[in-house]
C-alpha cells in the first residue's frame, strides 16, 4: 500500500510502500515521551522511501549513541519520521503526518524504550 505524508507546512513530503495502518506504536524513551507521537508499528527500508524537501528544511537530531536519527522540519518543527535504533537505516513514521489516517482513533502498543 502506498502512504503519503508531510510536515505541517509542507516543506517535507514523503511517500513509502507499507502495510495498511490499523494500529500504532508509542515509546516511553526520553525523546518519544516529549514528542508524544504515535508511530507506525512497522519499519521500512530507505529503498522504499521517497523524501522531497525544500532546501534546508529537513533537519536531524541525534543523541546518546547517535544510532537513531530523528528527522524534523526546521521551518514548522514537525517530526514526520525517524531512523530506528533497533533497526539502523529503517524508518518509522509519525502517523499524524500521514494522509487519510486518523491517528486519534487507532489503538497502539507501548514499547519500553526507557529500559533499553
Amino acid at each position: 500500500m502506498k502512504h503519503k505524508g508531510s510536515c505541517h507546512c509542507g516543506s517535507i513530503q514523503f511517500e513509502f510502500e507499507g502495510p495498511e495502518i490499523e494500529s500504532g506504536l508509542r515509546c516511553n524513551c526520553s525523546i518519544c515521551r516529549r514528542k508524544g507521537a504515535t508511530m507506525t508499528n512497522f519499519t521500512v527500508p530507505k529503498e522504499v522511501l521517497k523524501i522531497t524537501a525544500v532546501d534546508g528544511a529537513l533537519a536531524t537530531y541525534e543523541f546518546g549513541s547517535c544510532v537513531a536519527k530523528h528527522h524534523f522540519c526546521n521551518r514548522c518543527g514537525i517530526y514526520p519520521f525517524h531512523q530506528t535504533m533497533r533497526k539502523p537505516g529503517e524508518y518509522r513514521f509519525n502517523i499524524g503526518c500521514l494522509e487519510g489516517v486518523e491517528v486519534t482513533t487507532l489503538p497502539f502498543d507501548m514499547f519500553d524504550g526507557a529500559s533499553v
